[in-house]
């Protein structure tokens, strides 16, 4: 399982809170089985660090390594092979609304699932029971609640079991029971050996949670304690 490391990275970015574009400049290790709270203000950064952690963004300067490998000097496919390894919930909500939710998941491996589509469908139908959403499979996201499309894109993150979980925004687009189920399966993921890192602006969670907190503050990390 790989240790994620950024070095001396810097990225602009815009700041949302302020309409303004700011830099986000950090050094931060996590390391392997490490759950590690991202934490800011809306506008501190949180969303450009989190897809700099994935591999999803280039940094202006510095590294990024997953274990040892700088991914940024790696071939596109190269980096698409190592970063298969991690589980991204980004901000953004991907669901296609015309598929359904079985399909929403499969589609990503369209070439794994026709091979063995009766595996997948059964990690499918496990992750999505892991996330409270059993049966679910052939609903369709457009008549989801916006809770409900949040568990299934956790599903979409887990089903394939990565050895890493990035979660990012998941606390301002679902309700709080929602928020709450997920971070205990993360916490259970976590606790067999799964990376865990998990962007949120409300302090209630890092509190009851204890665990290691980064907190970022104008695109600078201020702590990295564990709490």
């Amino acid at each position: 399982m790989p240790t994620i490391r950024l070095e001396q990275v810097s990225k602009i970015y815009k700041n949302s809170r302020r309409g303004v574009s700011s830099t986000l400049q950090v050094n931060l290790t996590i390391r392997h089985g490490e759950f590690v709270f991202i934490t800011g203000v809306r506008g501190s950064g949180k969303s450009t660090l989190m897809e700099l952690i994935a591999g999803e963004l280039e940094p202006d300067h510095g590294k990024v390594w997953l274990g040892a490998a700088n991914l940024w000097a790696l071939s596109e496919s190269e980096r698409g092979d190592l970063r298969s390894c991690l589980g991204f919930l980004s901000g953004a909500d991907d669901l296609r609304p015309m598929e359904t939710v079985f399909k929403n998941l499969a589609s990503e491996h369209r070439l794994e699932y026709l091979k063995n589509r009766l595996f997948d469908r059964h990690r499918i139908e496990k992750a999505l029971a892991l996330v409270g959403m059993p049966g679910s499979e052939d609903r369709y996201p457009r008549d989801l609640t916006a809770s409900e499309r949040c568990r299934v894109l956790m599903a979409k993150t887990i089903w394939r079991s990565p050895a890493v979980v990035i979660v990012d925004g998941l606390d301002e687009r679902a309700d709080g029971d929602t928020v709450w189920d997920m971070l205990h399966l993360l916490g259970a993921l976590n606790r067999m050996g799964t990376t865990v890192v998990f962007a949120t602006a409300d302090s209630s969670y890092t509190t009851t949670m204890n665990k290691r907190v980064v907190n970022l503050l104008d695109g600078h990390i201020t702590n990295g304690f564990q709490r």
